[in-house]
Formats: structure tokens, sequence, C-alpha cells
């Protein structure tokens, strides 16, 4: 089954920064499952991975899936089929960012006020001051990022 997965953290460098948001979602179900802060561990992506077969993300074979091995332990290329659709895209002469894609691609997006700098805000005033609708905010900036994964897959596969 596809697999469409997508981080937030509070910065580039796995070496230095932290995973706060991880998003998971299956198929065309539209359902995303998240995990947020502590509740990031190995076990827990692990066991929901286990019905995922290919693996989508953006960019993740340079950020999502080293920074989750280097902070979890889990190398998930050698576990799953991954496909890294920022390289697809390159071969479409589509570069940038995943929203800059989207944009040229004519995928829609709700929140287009946010990008990773302002998630790492949302994730500091969430972490700081108990920020619920930081948090909800920076949650419904992630759905967005793993849906619009299978939109993009879709236009380019």
């Amino acid at each position: 089954m596809d697999a469409y997965l997508d981080i937030e953290t509070t910065g580039l460098y796995s070496y230095c920064h932290k995973i706060t948001v991880v998003g998971l979602s299956f198929g065309d179900s539209g359902l995303v499952d998240q995990w947020i802060g502590e509740d990031i561990t190995a076990d827990a992506l692990l066991e929901a991975l286990e019905p995922a077969s290919t693996l989508y993300t953006y960019n993740g074979s340079r950020f999502d899936l080293p920074f989750l091995r280097d902070h979890l332990g889990v190398n998930l290329h050698d576990r799953f089929q991954h496909r890294d659709l920022m390289l697809d895209c390159w071969r479409r002469n589509l570069y940038g960012g995943l929203k800059a894609v989207e944009r040229r691609l004519g995928i829609p997006r709700m929140l287009k006020d946010i990008d990773g700098l302002e998630a790492v805000r949302l994730w500091n005033r969430y972490e700081k001051q108990r920020d619920q609708e930081a948090l909800r905010r920076l949650l419904d900036y992630n759905r967005e990022d793993v849906l619009n994964l299978r939109a993009l897959k879709e236009l380019l596969l």
C-alpha cells in the first residue's frame, strides 16, 4: 500500500534540531495520522508503517528519512521502497520546494501563509506557551503537506 510521509522539525539539521511532527497517510483515504513531540518513537512509526509497501516523500531522501534515522534509529530506506517525488519533479524541470511545485501544477493549498519557518514558530509557541491554536495550525499544515504528496504523485506518475 502506498504511504505518504512528511515531518516537521525545529530546523534543517538533524544534529542540532528535533522532529516536532510526523504525518502519515495511506492510499487515497484522506486520513492522516500524526504524532507530536515525545509521542514520536521508532516503535510508533514502525507499527504505523506496517501496511506500507512504497513510501512517498518530497525531499525525503535528503531530509525526512535522514532526520528519522538520526533521531529514532530507524533506517526506512532499508525497510521500504521509497520514492522521493522531488526527484520526479526535477526530471520534469520542476524545481523548488513543495509549495512552489504545487503552485506550478495547480495543486490547491488552504494554508498559503505557512511555510517551514512559520512551522518552527508555531511549534515554539506551542512548546513555550502551550498555545493550542499554534499546534492546531501546525498539524493542519503538516496534514496538507501529507495529502498533497498524493496529489503530486498522481500528476507525476
